[in-house]
């Protein structure tokens, strides 16, 4: 086997992973083949999805981005006041998404121009961002707003069947994929984690590049907020909890390396889908949720192993 078959291989590890594990339960429980259930898991994959893109930026850049979670619960807070004050929904939305950026934006810039570690930066913005979720939410869920234009973006489905928060996830996929494949952009975040020195001294303004790519995690994930928010019809300030984790997990089992400067976003998309399979399908075996998260932490232990072993 070539060296270029044997890194093809490597690529396409985690789908062959969520092809066997798809056969497995299959096998184990008639339900999993379902119609029905396969939607399902892809409207819950979705959430993680969404995030789990704009922290494959951060990764592919030498980062981590610990706050994910709590951008969620604050822009769904944000969002579910302004809709319950009477305001557009789309326009509410928008302001959500926008409010999710700048939180990122202000991530990047404690980062870049505070030259803080990034999970030192993240780790505090988490605990101020949930702190403010609460806050402003003086604690409670936020409900009481009626919008069926709003309950759309989460709740709603295309043709009557495929569920609206899948539909945005594949269009956020095919754009995010485009950024990373085909722009300069993309071509200097993969610059700036592999050696940012040498992207530095290439001329690529390293600084900028931070700062865009924590503003797109922000974004992200005040999307999955928006999105989570419709489909609940309720904003929780405790939403999000652990997302960070479920993210950084997708990420890295599709291969995208903790280091920077390695990976794709479609192994991303296939380490969110290998996540809520396991999920559904240790649900629909009965397993025990404390047994499912021993078995989630093995898995994810084991991609980062692999990871480690590939640099080798």
């Amino acid at each position: 086997m070539t060296p270029q078959q044997k890194a093809n291989l490597q690529r396409l590890g985690p789908f062959i992973a969520l092809v066997l594990v798809a056969v497995g339960l299959s096998v184990m429980s008639p339900d999993f083949l379902t119609v029905n259930n396969l939607l399902n898991v892809m409207r819950q994959v979705s959430i993680n999805a969404l995030i789990a893109f704009g922290m494959t930026l951060v990764i592919l850049l030498g980062g981590i981005d610990l706050s994910v979670g709590s951008i969620l619960a604050l822009s769904s807070v944000l969002t579910a006041t302004l809709l319950r004050s009477g305001f557009d929904p789309m326009l509410s939305t928008l302001l959500g998404i926008l409010a999710g950026a700048a939180m990122g934006l202000a991530n990047g810039l404690v980062i870049s121009k505070g030259k803080v570690a990034p999970f030192i930066a993240t780790l505090a913005t988490m605990t101020i961002l949930r702190g403010l979720a609460l806050v402003f939410s003086n604690g409670s869920p936020i409900t009481g707003f009626d919008s069926e234009l709003f309950s759309m973006l989460g709740g709603g489905y295309v043709a009557g069947l495929v569920p609206v928060p899948v539909v945005w996830m594949l269009l956020l996929f095919a754009g995010f994929w485009f950024l990373l494949k085909k722009t300069v952009f993309g071509r200097h975040v993969y610059a700036t984690g592999g050696n940012e020195e040498a992207a530095r001294l290439s001329g690529v303004k390293v600084d900028r590049v931070k700062l865009w790519v924590y503003t797109a995690s922000g974004a992200m994930s005040a999307m999955a907020g928006v999105v989570l928010t419709s489909r609940l019809n309720s904003a929780q300030p405790t939403a999000g909890t652990g997302y960070e984790l479920d993210a950084i997990a997708a990420v890295v089992l599709g291969g995208t390396s903790l280091s920077g400067g390695r990976g794709w976003i479609f192994g991303t998309l296939i380490g969110a889908l290998l996540i809520g399979v396991l999920n559904n399908g240790l649900n629909l075996l009965g397993v025990s949720s404390f047994y499912q998260q021993v078995i989630k932490g093995a898995v994810i232990l084991l991609a980062v192993l692999l990871d480690r072993s590939n640099k080798k």
